[in-house]
């Protein structure tokens, strides 16, 4: 969907752009690439430090891309920081990148739980929003303010396939946001296969929003639970972005409990 930006300008500068309802706002799930030598494999890039690394348009972070040994994913939590926007162009036209955590939506692709927040830049100004999301539906925003530099505390639980809960504290300001969720149809329930921590470069209308120089994001406090176990980011999928075979965000593992996602 392509919007005018008179209307995108003018919303931001009223102080908020209202953009998951102005732009039809969705993640996707990852819309991953071959590995270079296979059969339609594209470049990647010289020198990964990490044979595990796979390359995505869209996602960048960390996926726990098979269950638990016993039982199912049930709920996932990071604390990150809302990063401020560069444009990378100056075309003026809008550029954007979201910070979430979700369950399912890699290997398990018909249903993604998940919450996290959105920046944005459009000739020369930023916004910034928290929403939730359970995939195929479209995100809806939460009414909880948020600025760069906010410290960010995102979580999601399931209790059941089709009943869940989204959670932001914004630890900056003292405020929390909470939305209880339904699955939105019988296809869509979860099935608790993966859990991930990601950046995303996301979608509106039948496009992606030309992704945002983010800077760099450190997710910390990474967490998965099961029904009787909990999980970090040791032993688990990395994803970078790449598009047009360049890599533009790549993930670097810290602890089990903390990465980064740098732009490109």
């Amino acid at each position: 969907m392509k919007l005018s930006s008179t209307i995108l300008t003018t919303a931001m500068l009223a102080g908020r752009l209202e953009a998951r309802g102005v732009l039809s706002r969705q993640s996707l799930p990852a819309d991953k690439l071959q590995k270079a030598g296979e059969e339609n494999g594209v470049l990647l890039k010289e020198g990964s430090d990490s044979p595990s690394v796979q390359y995505s348009k869209n996602w960048a972070g960390v996926v726990r891309e098979h269950p638990p040994p016993s039982g199912t994913y049930t709920a996932v939590s990071a604390t990150f920081t809302v990063p401020e926007p560069t444009a990378t162009d100056d075309s003026g036209d809008l550029q954007a990148a979201s910070a979430w955590v979700g369950i399912d939506g890699d290997t398990y692709t018909q249903a993604i739980l998940q919450t996290g927040i959105d920046c944005y830049v459009q000739n020369g100004t930023k916004a910034y929003d928290a929403w939730y999301e359970w995939y195929p539906e479209t995100a809806e925003n939460f009414v909880l303010e948020l600025s760069a530099g906010d410290v960010i505390v995102a979580k999601v639980e399931s209790s059941s396939p089709d009943k869940g809960v989204a959670i932001i504290e914004n630890k900056s300001s003292g405020k929390t946001a909470t939305k209880t969720l339904s699955a939105p149809s019988t296809n869509a329930t979860l099935g608790g296969q993966n859990v991930e921590w990601i950046v995303e470069d996301f979608n509106a209308g039948d496009s992606m929003v030309p992704l945002v120089n983010f800077g760099k994001v450190t997710f910390t406090g990474a967490e998965a639970k099961s029904e009787d176990s909990e999980f970090g980011v040791n032993n688990a999928q990395t994803l970078d972005i790449q598009q047009d075979g360049e890599v533009k965000a790549d993930v670097k593992i810290i602890s089990d409990s903390e990465f980064s996602v740098t732009y490109q």
